[in-house]
């Protein structure tokens, strides 16, 4: 019999990792990542990767696997959390996935689109157009191509919207136009259960401001320079990380260090917003929402026993 899929999600800072590893200390579990940004090697401070010594004790899966050199997508995690899932269960283990990209979490249930993979020059091109113009004017021109697919995200999701310009340039179809054709599945007949932890803003927002300043005073400012000295394409998505350009910036003597925190503290809280609106508009299923996870975790009650 296979074992059902755990997944434990949530906006950042809403202590998803902390039940994770609870989890599979009583389910003898493996923990696998659905953060789109703890994959990437280079960026261990910055993105919060659990610590070393946890993962000596439980074992963790697409953890820093991944060079911030590479273009690392949604389709690659699929595939690479599809043979990490089908390999627990086939030696009986139980698998917890975590993580807060909730596009990860959706394609892998739900399956993505056959779209060809698209060329690393009209990556490059969506990202000197935008800067070139500006997010506005590229917004309309976006929504001159594709209007439906643009009516699907937060009118602020940049990397969705040049997604959209980088498929119609690349394939001479819409987004809208390939989804609407047969999708790749990863996962089939598998049960699964959702724990989404959204605890209320304001400590979400007073955690995450506490944990940049953290953050900083852990060697992040040292973590991102060592990244910037790689002189990566500012296109790849590492480079996006948060905190890593407003670092840069101080680095560089453009901010003061006061200045950094505060940007990088309010480009976080901004992202926690559009998670939990993300699962708020979210169609999956079999979803347990918790303000808070449980002190006394109750395997039964949360119907994994």
């Amino acid at each position: 019999m296979t074992l059902p899929l755990i997944i434990i999600s949530g906006p950042t800072c809403s202590g998803k990792s902390s039940i994770a590893i609870e989890i599979a200390k009583m389910t003898k579990g493996e923990i696998i990542n659905a953060d789109s940004m703890q994959v990437y090697s280079e960026l261990k401070i910055l993105t919060d990767r659990p610590l070393i010594n946890n993962q000596k004790k439980i074992k963790h899966h697409l953890y820093g696997h991944i060079s911030a050199k590479k273009r690392y997508n949604v389709a690659q995690w699929c595939q690479e959390a599809k043979n990490i899932i089908s390999e627990n269960n086939k030696k009986k283990k139980q698998s917890i996935l975590v993580g807060g990209t909730g596009m990860y979490i959706e394609s892998l249930i739900k399956g993505i689109s056959n779209i060809p993979s698209i060329d690393e020059i009209y990556k490059k091109e969506s990202e000197n157009i935008l800067n070139k113009i500006g997010f506005k004017k590229f917004y309309y021109n976006v929504l001159k191509i594709d209007k439906k697919s643009c009516l699907k995200i937060n009118t602020n999701d940049v990397q969705r919207l040049k997604r959209i310009w980088e498929v119609y340039k690349a394939t001479g179809r819409t987004l809208s136009e390939w989804q609407n054709e047969s999708h790749k599945l990863f996962l089939k007949n598998i049960s699964y259960q959702i724990f989404l932890f959204l605890p209320d803003r304001k400590k979400i927002y007073e955690k995450i401001n506490n944990r940049f300043s953290t953050m900083i005073k852990s060697g992040g400012l040292n973590e991102v320079k060592k990244l910037l000295d790689l002189n990566l394409d500012k296109s790849l998505p590492a480079m996006k990380a948060h905190g890593v350009k407003e670092i840069g910036k101080f680095l560089n003597n453009e901010i003061t260090l006061d200045e950094c925190i505060k940007k990088s503290q309010q480009i976080t809280r901004n992202y926690a917003k559009r998670q939990i609106s993300w699962w708020n508009s979210s169609k999956l299923e079999n979803i347990s929402i918790f303000s808070d996870f449980p002190k006394n975790i109750d395997l039964k009650a949360l119907k994994l026993a």
